[in-house]
C-alpha cells in the first residue's frame, strides 16, 4: 500500500477547515440530541428533523409548554447555541464552496453523481494529482473500497470492503453516492442501469458502496489525466 505525500501548507490549510466544520457539525447533532433528551424527561416528545425542534423550542419560548423556569431557560440556551453553530457551519460551507469554484480538479470532481463541494475540496487537498497511485483499484484500496478476500480449502471468496485507509473520504464518498442513488431510479444510462440492477440482486448499501469504489477509479483517472467525466461511463 502505498501512502499519500507530504501536503502542502495550501492543502493542509483546506484539510484544516474541513476537520474545523466537521467539529461544528458534530456539536451541532449532539446539542440537538442533547436538547430532545431534555425535552422528552418532561414529557415532550419531539421526532427527528430540524424544523420539529425549532417548532418545539418556539413553543417552549412562547409559554405554550409548561417547563419549569429553570428548565426552560437552560433548553433555550443549548438551542441558541445549536443555532451559533448552525450559522458557523453554513459559513465554513461557503468558504469550501469558494474554494472548490477556484479549483479547476474540484469542478471536474463535481460533475460526478454524489460529488459536492465538501468532498471534491478534500479529495484534491488530500491525494492532489492522484498520481502517486498505480491505477484506480490501488486508490480504491487505499480509501478501503476493495472487498476482503477470504480464502478456503483453495477458494478464495470476497468479503465486506477493507474499510483500510482514510476514513473521512471513504464516508464522503458513500453518503454521496447514496444520495445520488436516489435520482436514479427513472434514469435509462448505463450506470443507473448498473446501480438499479445491483440493488435489485443485493441492496442499496452494498450498491452504495460498490458505486462508491466504481466512483473511486472514476476521480482517480480523472486527476490523473485531467479528463473531464463521461456521465454514461463505468470505466475509470
Amino acid at each position: 500500500m502505498r501512502f499519500v505525500p507530504i501536503k502542502t501548507e495550501e492543502a493542509q490549510a483546506v484539510l484544516s477547515l474541513h476537520r474545523a466544520w466537521e467539529l461544528l457539525v458534530a456539536e451541532r447533532i449532539a446539542l440537538s440530541n442533547q436538547i430532545r433528551g431534555l425535552l422528552g424527561e418532561f414529557g415532550i416528545a419531539v421526532a427527528t428533523g430540524t424544523a420539529r425542534l425549532r417548532k418545539a423550542v418556539v413553543e417552549l419560548q412562547a409559554g405554550e409548554r409548561a417547563l419549569p423556569l429553570l428548565a426552560r431557560e437552560t433548553i433555550i440556551e443549548l438551542y441558541e447555541r445549536m443555532i451559533w453553530l448552525d450559522n458557523k457551519a453554513i459559513e465554513y460551507e461557503r468558504k469550501i464552496s469558494a474554494i472548490a469554484s477556484q479549483s479547476e480538479a474540484a469542478k471536474r470532481l463535481m460533475k460526478i453523481e454524489g460529488i459536492g463541494p465538501i468532498t471534491a475540496t478534500a479529495l484534491v487537498a488530500s491525494v492532489g494529482d492522484g498520481k502517486l497511485f498505480r491505477n484506480g483499484r490501488e486508490f480504491a484500496a487505499w480509501l478501503g473500497l476493495t472487498p476482503k478476500q477470504n480464502s478456503s480449502g483453495g477458494k478464495s471468496r470476497l468479503g465486506g470492503i477493507t474499510k483500510r485507509g482514510d476514513v473521512r473520504l471513504r464516508t464522503l464518498l458513500i453518503h454521496g453516492t447514496r444520495s445520488a442513488m436516489r435520482s436514479m431510479t427513472d434514469k435509462v444510462d448505463r450506470k443507473s442501469r448498473w446501480v438499479i440492477e445491483l440493488q435489485r440482486r443485493s441492496c442499496s448499501p452494498v450498491a452504495a458502496v460498490a458505486l462508491a469504489a466504481r466512483n473511486a477509479r472514476i476521480i482517480w483517472a480523472m486527476l490523473v489525466r485531467g479528463t473531464e467525466y463521461q456521465a454514461k461511463s463505468l470505466a475509470g
